[in-house]
C-alpha cells in the first residue's frame, strides 16, 4: 500500500527465453505468477529479442506453456521493433532470418525479396535455415548498398540443453563479412524501448530478464528497476559489470510475487 492508502500498481516487462519458459519447457511457477500479479491489478508486457517468430505464434506460446493468457498489444518483439523502424518507407527487405520475421516484416506494409541485388535493407535475425547460399546472399546485399538491420545481437540463447546459438551471431558473421556494423532494434537499444515505453501504464516499471547485456541495460537505460532471475543464460556467481548490477537477484519467476510483497510492504511504511 502506498502512504495515501491506495494499492501501488506496477509495470513488469518480462524477457520471455530464460525467464517464463526455457525452449519448449515453462520455468516453474511462470503461469502461477503472471496471473496473481495481473490479479493484484499490475500490467504485464513481454518483451523478447528472438524474431524468429510472429506475435500470434508468441502470444499462443506464452499462453499453452503457462496458461496465461497475454493482453491484446501486450506482447513485443524484436522483429516487431525491426517492422517499426522500417514502416513507412519503401523498402524491399532481404531476411536473413525465419519465414515468420519475413510474415512480420510483410504485415507492416514492407516487401520482401530474396535478390541481394534488389534489395534496399538486410534483416537479420535468428536463422534456422542458415546456410552459406543465404549467408552469401545478405552479404551481398550489405556490399550492394543496402543497410544492415539486426533484430537483435543475442549471441546465445539458454535451452534446457544449454545454449544455443542466437540471432548475433548470425549477425556478427555478416558484420564480419562485409566490415559493416549494423542498426540494431532489440534490448536495450532504442527501437524497442520506445515500443515498450508507448504501452507503460504505470510510474513503477520492473524489467524481468535473465540477460545483464539486455534486460538490464535496457531498464538502465530506461530508468527502471532490474531483476535479474537466474533461470536463463546467467547463473549464481556470473561476473555482472558494475553498471548493471540489477535491483533484486531472483532464483526465478516463481519467487516475483513475493519480492513485490516485500518491497510493497516497504512503501507503505
Amino acid at each position: 500500500m502506498t502512504n495515501s492508502g491506495e494499492p501501488l500498481h506496477r509495470t513488469f516487462v518480462f524477457d520471455l527465453d530464460g525467464v517464463v519458459y526455457l525452449s519448449g519447457e515453462v520455468v516453474p511457477g511462470a503461469g502461477t505468477t503472471l496471473t496473481r500479479l495481473r490479479d493484484a491489478g499490475h500490467q504485464i508486457l513481454f518483451a523478447t529479442n528472438n524474431s524468429s517468430r510472429a506475435l500470434a505464434s508468441v502470444e499462443a506460446s506464452i499462453a499453452q506453456k503457462t496458461g496465461f493468457v497475454p493482453e491484446p498489444g501486450s506482447v513485443i518483439t524484436s522483429g516487431m521493433a525491426a517492422a517499426n523502424l522500417l514502416r513507412g518507407h519503401d523498402e524491399r527487405c532481404l531476411v536473413l532470418g525465419s519465414t515468420e520475421l519475413e510474415d512480420t516484416l510483410r504485415e507492416s506494409g514492407l516487401e520482401v525479396t530474396d535478390d541481394p541485388v534488389e534489395a534496399t535493407v538486410l534483416v537479420v535475425g535468428l536463422d534456422r535455415r542458415l546456410s552459406y547460399e543465404r549467408l552469401t546472399s545478405a552479404v551481398l546485399a550489405v556490399n550492394g548498398g543496402a543497410r544492415f538491420v539486426a533484430t537483435n545481437t543475442d549471441p546465445t540463447f539458454p535451452t534446457p540443453q544449454g545454449k544455443h546459438p542466437g540471432g548475433g551471431a548470425i549477425v556478427a558473421a555478416v558484420e564480419r563479412a562485409t566490415g559493416t556494423s549494423p542498426i540494431v532494434c532489440g534490448k536495450p537499444f532504442p527501437p524497442m524501448r520506445r515500443m515498450i515505453e508507448s504501452k507503460i501504464e504505470n510510474e513503477d516499471v520492473w524489467m524481468i530478464g535473465d540477460r545483464p547485456d539486455t534486460d538490464l541495460a535496457l531498464a538502465r537505460a530506461a530508468g527502471w528497476k532490474k531483476v535479474l532471475v537466474l533461470t536463463g543464460v546467467t547463473g549464481d556467481g556470473d561476473p555482472i559489470p558494475a553498471d548493471l548490477q540489477p535491483d533484486h537477484t531472483i532464483a526465478s519467476i516463481a519467487d516475483l510475487p513475493a519480492l513485490v510483497a516485500r518491497q510493497s510492504a516497504v512503501v507503505g511504511r
